[in-house]
């Protein structure tokens, strides 16, 4: 059984019920979530050893996450505890032509307050194929983005496979820092990265492109440019949304592996029950079809692309699809109908 090892936060989420406003919002429903814990949900969903590593505050709310993590058959092994707070993000859920909305309450949290050196990485990886992080973690904080560097170095020397979803968070870079000051010597042991070009090229601080996503021709140069700075990427992934309305969306995918591009074709979704997660969801699939032996590149972004379709008709920040569910979809079965 394939072993992956993510590295990042776990939040409390509370959002609104039934499209409800923040300000008409009398409760809040409480649930978890955060990027690279979503990722290992995914994979430990699809049958692999998926453990998350963190830290979290050791009071009764950090035991809550603790139990959400472990409902989830992801482990736990390696979990730090300390600091006194668990990060927050409230989640006013959008419909139709009003989008939603996220505001966060994560600073001073227990992984933001993270001390370099704190974690023994090799121990870690132990046994681990892969390692996966995302550009939320170094935006947290100057700490957090330290650990997250230990972390790639550790699991490159271990010739470990290393991806990363670039997540850019403007809302969370804060501490002084931009994303080109951090991420190129993140992204340098990558072998996976998954996000926009535009992204990419804001990130690492690389001149400002206008990709054509429809233009397979001159895509490749565009992905290129990534591999430069990249020495051991072999892939560039990225996930296509076309936003009608919150209600409404459309999405495919596009899988870059230095020679073609692989591209699954766009899929209708609607009506949108939750978008939260959905890029995690695509991430996931797309680490399971490369970790998978019988799975050509094509079948791996299209599994990718409906893993993330599937994910915006489940609330909450998990995808709880199936294997056959995912397959099913990205066969070409999207019916929909009662099985029975």
């Amino acid at each position: 059984m394939k072993k992956v090892i993510t590295f990042g936060e776990i939040l409390l989420r509370l959002s609104t019920e039934r499209h409800l406003r923040f300000s008409q919002a009398t409760n809040f429903n409480a649930t978890y979530g955060g990027g690279e814990f979503n990722v290992a949900v995914s994979l430990a969903n699809y049958g692999f050893n998926a453990e998350f590593v963190t830290r979290l505050p050791k009071n009764d709310i950090g035991e809550c996450a603790l139990q959400e993590i472990r409902k989830h058959n992801v482990a736990t092994t390696n979990i730090q505890f300390g600091g006194d707070r668990l990060g927050i993000y409230f989640l006013e859920t959008g419909a139709g032509t009003r989008g939603s909305k996220v505001v966060y309450d994560r600073a001073n949290s227990a992984i933001a307050e993270i001390e370099p050196n704190s974690i023994d990485w090799k121990a870690v990886f132990k046994d681990a194929d892969w390692f996966h992080w995302s550009g939320v973690t170094p935006a947290i904080s100057a700490k957090a983005a330290a650990v997250c560097l230990e972390a790639v170095k550790a699991a490159h020397k271990m010739g470990i496979t290393i991806s990363s979803d670039l997540n850019y968070r403007s809302k969370l870079w804060k501490y002084g820092k931009e994303p080109k000051d951090i991420m190129p010597e993140l992204l340098k042991y990558s072998n996976v990265i998954l996000g926009d070009l535009d992204t990419a090229f804001f990130m690492t601080g690389q001149e400002t492109q206008d990709p054509d996503y429809q233009d397979m021709d001159s895509l490749p140069e565009l992905y290129d440019l990534l591999y430069k700075g990249s020495p051991d990427l072999s892939y560039v992934a990225t996930t296509l949304r076309y936003s009608v309305n919150a209600s409404h969306q459309k999405i495919g995918g596009i899988l870059y592996d230095g020679k073609k591009i692989h591209y699954a074709k766009i899929r209708e979704v609607t009506p949108v029950v939750d978008r939260v997660g959905s890029g995690d969801a695509f991430m996931g699939g797309l680490i399971y079809g490369l970790l998978q032996d019988r799975i050509d590149n094509q079948q791996t972004i299209d599994f990718a692309a409906a893993a993330c379709c599937i994910k915006h008709t489940i609330t909450g920040d998990f995808n709880l699809a199936t294997l056959d569910e995912i397959e099913q979809l990205a066969g070409g079965n999207s019916s929909g109908k009662v099985s029975r």
